[in-house]
């Protein structure tokens, strides 16, 4: 074979050589290698465990001004939160901006019907992982933009009837679960997403009542 044929075959078979290994890995084409990957019950595992931190120091100012314009679409993050989520939207004064109404149509923490009407809204928006349950695992240590990020990150936001929000309080999984069965999994596998992006942790027992939850739905994707 000529020299400058060698040359090229050298690297080629070097190639073939790797990919013949990667087929013959241990567990390369196992189910647990592919099925699992994106699921919120293989991400539980992902999340770090720990007791939950004193509630010292926490404030709702300390995740900067409520609803701030981060995305800097000239709109505050509640009223994109609530376009995003409500049917029959209609503005303030042609303000595109200002939701004045509409409805929540299938409320996810009750399943039932919601009317929205500005200034006297039967309707929240929840963090779905709550500011000071997050301040207690993990973002009392943030600085201040990575708090203000997580606050108002869509991702953790959900328009939501106000009775069911107010009785969730700051409570976690294992203390709080929406009252409508059918959307449970769907709630813990944005919270894991959330706690998951910002590497807020878990305690045992939290983390337990989510694989309880994941466990009649072990196909549940991550958001």
């Amino acid at each position: 074979m000529p020299t400058h044929q060698k040359s090229l075959a050298a690297p080629a078979l070097a190639v073939l050589a790797l990919l013949a290994g990667a087929a013959c890995s241990p567990g390369a084409d196992a189910p647990s290698a592919k099925g699992d990957r994106g699921t919120a019950l293989a991400a539980v595992d992902t999340l770090t465990v720990k007791g939950r931190a004193p509630k010292t120091g926490y404030d709702r100012e300390k995740f900067g001004g409520a609803w701030t314009d981060v995305d800097r679409n000239g709109c505050g993050t509640r009223d994109d939160i609530l376009r995003r989520d409500l049917s029959g939207v209609r503005f303030k004064d042609g303000d595109h901006c200002k939701v004045a109404s509409g409805t929540l149509t299938d409320d996810p923490y009750t399943g039932r019907s919601v009317d929205f009407v500005r200034g006297r809204s039967k309707v929240d928006i929840d963090h779905v992982v709550a500011l000071s349950d997050a301040w207690q695992k993990g973002a009392q240590k943030w600085d201040a933009g990575t708090r203000l990020r997580f606050a108002n990150d869509p991702l953790n936001l959900l328009a939501v009837d106000a009775t069911a929000n107010r009785r969730k309080s700051d409570g976690d999984a294992a203390t709080w679960l929406p009252p409508n069965r059918a959307y449970r999994c769907t709630y813990v596998a944005r919270q894991i997403a959330v706690k998951k992006k910002y590497g807020v942790w878990v305690t045992g027992a939290e983390r337990d009542a989510m694989k309880r939850v994941l466990g009649s739905c072990p196909d549940q994707r991550l958001p």
